[in-house]
This record gives C-alpha cells, structure tokens and sequence, in this order.
C-alpha cells in the first residue's frame, strides 16, 4: 500500500540543530501556502488509495485545526491505519489533541530531542521534561497511545550523565517507539555552520567530539533494547508491532506521494521533489506551474540496497544482485561492515556506524563477477 507525506514547513521558532527547509514565516505566506498545498493535493491523480498519512515540518501541530481538516478531507483512504502528526512538545492542548484523534490521527511523534534543560536552552527549544511528561498523559487519555519521542545524541554540553537522564525519562514515560539521531556538523544547521567556522555561538564549542556522540548512541541502542525497544532501522526503536508503518515504506520502497514544499515522492519508476523553498512553492502555485522541480528515473536494484540496509532486517539480495555486486560484498564482509546469513545481507554494529560508507558502495558502479 502507499503513503502520503505532507509538508507543513511552519515553524514558531528556529531550532540551532536544524537543517530541515523549515523555519518562522509571515502569516499571510502561511495562509498561502496552505491554499496552494490543497491545490496540489486535489490535482494528484489517485490511481491507489493510501493507508498511511505522515504530516512533517516543521511544526505541524501549530497548523490551526480547520487547516488540518481541510488537508485531511482532501486525503482519500479514511480511515487510514497510520495517520502521524509531528508535535512541539510543552504546546498541546487537550481540545487541540482530541480534534487531532477525531480527524483520524492516531500516531503523534514528538520533537524531545533531550530532557535537560540546559541542553534544551542551548538549541532553542523551549519545552521542559515535566512538559514532555503531561503532553504523553495528555496523548493517551484523548486515545494516542502511538507516541514517538525524538532524540539527538550530540547536542552542546551534553554528556554521559545527561545522556543517561534523557534515557531514564525515556524508561519512565514507556513510550512504544523513539528516534535516536547522531546530530551531524553541516552548513544547512546554524550549529552547524557556527562549527565549521570555529565559532562558539549556540554552544558550538561544547558540542561532544565524534566518539564521544558514537558512544551515547550506542549507550542508547543497548538501553533501549534492555526496555523493549530493539532497533528496527538506523535511527528507529520499537516495541514489535510498534513501527512506523509509514517510514517503513521509505525504506523498503514502496509508493509514496509527497505533497508541499521540499517533499519527495516514488511512484516505483520515478523519483520526483518539489521546490524547497516556501516562497517559491506558493509562487510557482500562483503562476500555475507544477509544484515538481526535479525528476530521475528510480533504480531499484542500488536503491534497494541503499534503504534496505537501514533496517535491521537487512536485504534479502537476489542471486542477480549478488552477482553483481559481488566485489563490494565481499570487500565489506571482510571489513566487517556487512554480515550475510545466507539468504540476507545485515550492516553488522561497525557497519551501522559507519554506513555511509557501505551504502556508498552500492551507488558506486559495480561491475559482476568473472
């Protein structure tokens, strides 16, 4: 079955770690783009009917509830078995929240990212742990028992002993699914860019060396595997039954159509995005131009490999995918970086920390065994 991602780039304020096109926008390019986001939604051509709905940003959850009805009755599929709303924690409101469960959400990830305050003052975001602790209690007595809780392991002044306070939060709100993410120094973060500079503005030169993020992620994969969250995807834990059933299609490429500002779609034979930027979004709309910029042919046999690593299934190779890529088979399973079991090929714990490098080899041309 196919999926549905829905853009709402909106943000009240910008975070130093993020490197999403999101951010703080004028009211009226708000208003908008939500009319140009239901254009675009209305001329899709709905050969299927989706099971999934995923609304990312941003800031989703500060969409107004009228907006977010009026998006989803644009939606075919209803009811649909996964509909994900991404949340700011410390802003929910029961009214707010039971309006989300009687539209047909049923999944909330929430944007924790750490339960410390110090941590959470240095990237600006203003939310405490006490918060992120009644917005869950809020969750499940309106009937959202599927909660996500994003966090970033190397974030400023974050150590072993904060690291571990984050996780017991974790432990004591037992949500059935957390995100895990290694923050990574690029020139599209405010964090980012003041590190490659050499600056100390956000906080960037008490941000923990590589090793010192490898080993609070790792610390996280054992942690939450001894809760009951065993690691399904690089970044992804989950009590079984608990996945993201609309991320998995991501990684095991199965349709999805994308709708908004910088979002991406595959149909299985073409990959296509829209424009990035939510100006340009709204004015290509308004020139009655298509909301797509970019489109490349999908190759399934490196994609596969690509995305299908990610997860801790790993990939069942065909014995033509075998063949060829015969020779960085082997060079990995010699580096250690890949295991194979006989019928699927798995990152093995180096290989997830390093895979990048792996997945590198599949997109490189490879050329079959003599």
């Amino acid at each position: 079955m196919a999926g549905v991602y829905i853009s709402w780039p909106f943000c009240a304020q910008k975070c130093t770690y993020c490197n999403f096109a999101s951010g703080v926008f004028p009211r009226e390019l708000e208003r908008d783009y939500l009319d140009a986001l239901c254009a675009e939604i209305q001329g899709a051509d709905w050969t299927w009917r989706p099971d999934t709905v995923y609304f990312g940003g941003g800031t989703p959850s500060s969409m107004d509830v009228s907006a977010l009805e009026r998006l989803l009755d644009l939606v075919p599929g209803q009811p649909w078995l996964e509909a994900t709303l991404e949340a700011a924690p410390g802003s929910l409101e029961r009214g707010r929240v039971e309006a989300w469960r009687s539209l047909g959400i049923n999944r909330v990830s929430l944007g924790v990212q750490s339960f410390v305050e110090d941590e959470l003052r240095r990237t600006g975001r203003k939310h405490t742990a006490g918060g992120v602790e009644r917005d869950v209690a809020l969750l499940r007595s309106c009937g959202i028992e599927e909660i996500n809780m994003d966090l970033i392991a190397g974030l400023p002044a974050q150590t072993r002993a904060s690291w571990r306070e984050s996780l017991e939060w974790v432990e004591r709100l037992n949500p059935p699914h957390v995100s895990v993410y290694m923050f990574e120094i690029d020139e599209d973060s405010r964090l980012g860019q003041e590190m490659l500079l050499g600056g100390v503005r956000y906080g960037a030169g008490l941000t923990p060396d590589e090793d010192t993020t490898v080993a609070l992620y790792e610390e996280a994969v054992e942690r939450l595997d001894e809760l009951g969250l065993p690691r399904y995807e690089i970044s992804n834990f989950a009590r079984p039954g608990h996945e993201s059933r609309h991320n998995l299609k991501y990684w095991r490429l199965e349709p999805y159509l994308g709708f908004g500002a910088d979002a991406h779609s595959l149909d299985g034979g073409l990959r296509w995005q829209n424009s990035e930027g939510v100006a340009e979004y709204v004015a290509r709309w308004k020139r009655g131009e298509a909301a797509r910029v970019e489109q490349t042919p999908a190759v399934p046999q490196e994609e596969r490999f690509f995305v299908g690593l990610r997860l801790a299934a790993g990939v069942e190779a065909s014995a033509a995918e075998r063949l060829h890529f015969a020779e960085p088979i082997a060079r990995l399973i010699e580096a250690g970086l890949l295991a194979d079991t006989g019928q699927r090929l798995k990152l093995t714990p180096r290989g997830v920390l390093l895979s990048n490098e792996v997945f590198q080899e599949f997109i490189a041309p490879a050329c079959p065994a003599n």
